[in-house]
């Protein structure tokens, strides 16, 4: 009996030394993000609806009160289809992780380097971002993406701005 209860309590013990992992670099999760950027970079923005919860949040450069739709940003991205060709997104394997916080949510952070260029211009674009995801049964439900478009957004300024000084000069002859 003595016996019994000793190994009774020496296997309580060891269970009550275990603790939950919140920290991991390979997740179903992980995986998930791996294939919905890659979904993105391929054009295949349809594609992309099966990794978000149908009432998903998204916030791209925006604070949390400014949320947008899976259907809206989907939109956005065929708008913008034109402008890039060439598109690829990098991840470092050692860029990405899932954590799980002290409510129990599971995030995934990632760092990479979005890389295009633009089709009128012929620029090459090297974008660094940092996006985060909240996974609940698998599906993301939020979405925050942060990276700097002010390269982009001068580079298309000067392109337009290039072209209306062409269409000026011609108009001029």
């Amino acid at each position: 009996m003595k016996r019994l209860i000793l190994i009774m309590l020496c296997g309580l013990t060891l269970s009550a030394c275990q603790q939950e992992q919140r920290y991991t670099q390979q997740s179903p999760e992980i995986d998930a993000v791996r294939a919905l950027l890659a979904t993105s970079a391929s054009g295949d923005f349809e594609g992309q609806r099966e990794y978000y919860a149908a009432d998903a949040q998204i916030f791209y450069n925006a604070t949390e009160d400014n949320p947008t739709s899976v259907d809206k940003m989907i939109e956005e991205q065929k708008g913008q289809a034109n402008d890039f060709s060439n598109v690829s997104i990098t991840i470092e394997d050692s860029a990405i992780e899932m954590v799980t916080t002290d409510k129990g949510e599971k995030w995934v952070n990632c760092w990479g380097t979005w890389k295009a260029t633009h089709t009128a211009s012929g620029k090459s674009f090297e974008v660094p971002f940092h996006e985060t995801f909240q996974f609940v049964d698998g599906k993301i439900v939020k979405d925050f993406g942060y990276w700097d478009n002010a390269p982009i957004m001068m580079a298309m300024m000067e392109y337009e701005k290039s072209l209306a000084a062409a269409a000026d000069s011609t108009m001029m002859n």
